[in-house]
């Protein structure tokens, strides 16, 4: 259990979601659905950008004395630091720099930093990359020593954050000297995905996609950029089969593709440690367990 005490506040947790994809506002529901089961906080909510609720009111019916609100997003940009700010009331539209501890009436609301951007999800991607290779040995599990990471985001030029935490990460991870290799790799971005066989200099890969849900990036864009075809993953869709079949050998490689951080069961102590960092600012990022 935390060490400090949350029985007098709420908790709300804060999606991008999606009309068209039902599966993007799955993580967000998972893990609210984690801390109502281990019961800490009085009240635990959530809020979506694109479905209901929404954003704006959310707040609404939160009657909790402290209201802690953790953006369930990969980088720190414009949907963190404009759209949803400005939807919960906390600057005005096009505000740069707002308190992200703020009083509403007998509530201390604290905006909490993103899930994504926390040194902490170093153990989210170790821990995907593991499951993935140990669920699916061919013909045994490889070495770590004897395989390269790579952490693959959207990356965008038009936000350079997009692809900041992604290089931190790669940078945290390279420091433990875990794997032989750890390298980022961008849908639209240099280094590219798709290059990933001719960067590695190990024979196995390990791909661990950096996005919150399992969206059509994962399921469908990066397999096809690491080389299968349209028309495989289609069908292994429709079937209800995973898009990528693990391991795949490609250009003298074997590959292994891991499912997206955001869904990880870990991600829930990533949320705790950003709640923490609110309530108790300058604690850096010490351990946040429940």
């Amino acid at each position: 259990m935390a060490e400090a005490d949350f029985s007098d506040a709420a908790l709300v947790l804060v999606g991008h979601g999606s009309t068209v994809n039902a599966d993007s506002s799955a993580p967000v529901y998972q893990h609210a659905d984690e801390f109502r089961r281990r019961g800490v906080f009085a009240q635990v909510v959530e809020g979506f950008w694109k479905l209901g609720p929404g954003i704006a009111g959310v707040l609404r019916g939160v009657f909790a004395r402290r209201v802690f609100i953790v953006p369930v997003f990969i980088s720190s940009g414009y949907f963190t630091e404009q759209v949803i700010p400005r939807e919960l009331g906390l600057c005005a539209n096009g505000e740069p720099n707002f308190a992200r501890v703020q009083q509403r009436g007998e509530q201390t609301l604290y905006y909490c930093q993103p899930v994504g951007t926390a040194d902490r999800m170093t153990e989210v991607i170790l821990a995907r990359a593991q499951e993935v290779v140990r669920r699916f040995p061919f013909p045994r599990v490889p070495p770590v020593k004897s395989t390269a990471l790579f952490i693959a985001g959207h990356g965008t030029g038009n936000n350079e954050n997009s692809r900041q935490a992604i290089e931190r990460q790669v940078e945290l991870i390279r420091a433990r000297q875990l794997y032989a290799e750890v390298h980022p790799a961008f849908m639209e971005e240099d280094p590219r995905i798709a290059q990933c066989y001719a960067v590695a200099q190990a024979k196995y890969l390990v791909v661990v996609p950096f996005f919150i849900s399992e969206g059509l990036h994962t399921s469908t864009d990066i397999p096809e950029l690491l080389g299968e075809a349209p028309r495989l993953i289609q069908e292994r869709l429709r079937q209800g089969q995973p898009a990528w079949r693990n391991p795949t050998e490609r250009q003298g490689k074997l590959l292994w593709y891991a499912g997206s951080v955001g869904s990880a069961p870990e991600v829930v102590e990533v949320i705790w440690e950003r709640v923490r960092q609110a309530a108790e600012p300058g604690i850096g990022n010490a351990s946040a367990g429940c």
